[in-house]
């Protein structure tokens, strides 16, 4: 079975957190939408959102997106737009076992303005939209999917690159905060395994570049993959140049969950989720507590009024 594999290998070829923190360039990414992915959509709904100045909502379509890391990069991303402008956008990172579109289901659920994602697979449930909780009435956020090089094939990563996916991560960030419809000031990170450390790093790089950028990162299985330890990443958030402490919350199974434990903070939250797994299987239906719950939790918390 795939998961499982992926996980065996996973854990063979990385290890946990040995990793030292590298001194990391200014990342000059660019946004520019392509033609929209061929998806319905319904009316845009109604929220409870509020913003200084709303315009008028975006389209619902997903937006193909194009930006570049620092080292001249081309990666290629999705853009959900919310249902409100300016709105906030929560950026999600993959895993070693896919690509961007395991996040495809969870995009959707979260933008909710009735696009279909057009995945089905219950063998993996991260992509089995038919069980997911219920969001909040009036709920809609931006959402940006992105492949980390090397990983666009929608299987597997093809080739491991650890400092290039560092810098992917950043760039991701601060792209999403460039998107038509963002606001650049409400943006958060939620990833998987190696997106699961390329939430707290790209986010706590984003902020060395612009402060005030990213407000949280929300980790599924992270284990200093990206040659940041996880805990180090936490600490940057927890300790940021204006003194407010960044939320950063960590999920993992108990075979893992001593990563969690090796970070501390403020606004820090370590949740052991049973059962859990690695990675994207953290989400999957009977688990408790929720991984999908819990995010909806976070971002309520970190960039909703």
């Amino acid at each position: 079975m795939k998961a499982k594999w992926y996980y065996l290998f996973f854990v063979i070829l990385f290890g946990i957190g040995t990793a030292c923190t590298p001194t990391i360039d200014s990342v000059a990414s660019t946004s520019s939408p392509e033609t929209p992915l061929e998806q319905k959509s319904s009316e845009p709904v109604q929220t409870n959102q509020t913003a200084a100045t709303e315009l008028p909502a975006l389209a619902a379509d997903p937006q193909v997106i194009t930006f570049t890391a620092s080292d001249g990069q081309t990666l290629t991303g999705t853009y959900y737009p919310a249902s409100v402008n300016p709105a906030p956008v929560i950026v999600l990172m993959h895993w070693m076992g896919g690509s961007e579109h395991d996040w495809g289901a969870v995009a959707v659920w979260l933008q909710n303005r009735g696009v279909d994602s057009g995945i089905t697979d219950p063998a993996q449930p991260w992509q089995d939209g038919s069980w997911f909780p219920l969001v909040p009435e009036g709920f809609s956020i931006g959402v940006f999917t992105f492949s980390f090089r090397g990983c666009e094939n929608g299987y597997e990563c093809n080739m491991t690159d650890r400092p290039g996916w560092l810098l992917d991560a950043q760039a991701a960030v601060q792209t999403a905060a460039g998107l038509e419809g963002a606001d650049p000031t409400r943006i958060v990170t939620a990833g998987a395994s190696i997106g699961a450390d390329g939430a707290p790093d790209g986010c706590y790089l984003a902020n060395e570049v612009t402060p005030g950028t990213c407000q949280g990162s929300f980790s599924l299985s992270p284990g200093g993959y990206l040659t940041v330890a996880y805990n180090s990443a936490v600490q940057k958030l927890q300790s940021p140049a204006d003194g407010n402490a960044i939320p950063a919350w960590c999920l993992a199974d108990p075979s893992e969950y001593y990563v969690c434990e090796s970070a501390k903070g403020e606004t820090y939250r370590p949740i052991e989720i049973p059962n859990g797994r690695h990675g994207m299987m953290m989400i999957s239906p009977g688990l408790d507590p929720q991984a999908l719950e819990l995010l909806i939790e976070f971002i309520e918390l970190t960039v909703l009024p």
